[in-house]
């Protein structure tokens, strides 16, 4: 079950099932890429209900499918709508953060976790890999050593080990605070700095279009840029 609420300029989505450590079903992935798709506030924040982030699918509806590729795809297909955002999305990782749970919050702009978090991905005890985009995303973050390191060993790494790896951005008592602090930025600014920094060109085109960004925000806060002199 995905649930959504609007605090002031965020937007939280709450994955909840508890019960089951937060773990994601076929029809739990279409309403979580519903939630972040119609997102018309700046941040959106990702968290998961009890003390759990997310356990990643769920194991007896994995065991049940007739098309798994299908499953993998719609999995990604989460995750390029939470990379995509126009809203800078944070992953609030209390808990535990398992498989596709670790793969879901790699696609957030920040992981910003408490000295609770624990992620692993464990899949290959089983016979299975993270299929969600993981194997794409995490050795980009992480690097070609880690990513094999975290990946093929199945093992499970605290707070402070994702921190110094840099798969968590931050370690906090309470993430949502983060996300309410990114909200007082310009949301125009923060979509720019979100989409340039997740721009895959060379460097030449990337820069063209920063200065253009640049000169367009400057022309929309002009005026807001010539007050804040005078703070």
């Amino acid at each position: 079950m995905i649930r959504t609420t609007n605090e002031d300029d965020v937007r939280v989505v709450t994955l909840d099932r508890p019960g089951r450590r937060n773990a994601l079903r076929p029809a739990d992935l279409d309403a979580l890429e519903a939630a972040v798709v119609d997102a018309a506030e700046p941040v959106v924040y990702l968290h998961g209900a009890g003390s759990s982030f997310c356990a990643g699918a769920d194991l007896d509806a994995v065991a049940a499918l007739d098309d798994p590729e299908a499953f993998a795809r719609r999995g990604q297909r989460v995750a390029r709508a939470l990379e995509g955002s126009e809203s800078v999305v944070v992953a609030g990782i209390d808990g535990a953060a398992r498989g596709g749970g670790v793969e879901l919050a790699l696609a957030c702009d920040l992981r910003i976790a408490t000295p609770d978090a624990t992620l692993g991905e464990p899949g290959v005890r089983f016979g299975l890999f993270g299929a969600w985009g993981g194997t794409v995303r995490l050795p980009r973050i992480v690097g070609e050593g880690e990513a094999l390191d975290f990946s093929l060993s199945g093992r499970v790494v605290d707070a402070d080990e994702a921190l110094r790896m840099g798969l968590v951005s931050r370690v906090v008592e309470d993430p949502r605070v983060v996300a309410t602090d990114l909200a007082d930025g310009a949301p125009d600014a923060l979509a720019v700095v979100k989409q340039r920094v997740r721009a895959d060109e060379d460097a030449e085109t990337q820069e063209r279009a920063e200065a253009r960004a640049f000169a367009s925000l400057h022309g929309e806060h002009v005026d807001d840029i010539a007050a804040s002199r005078t703070e």
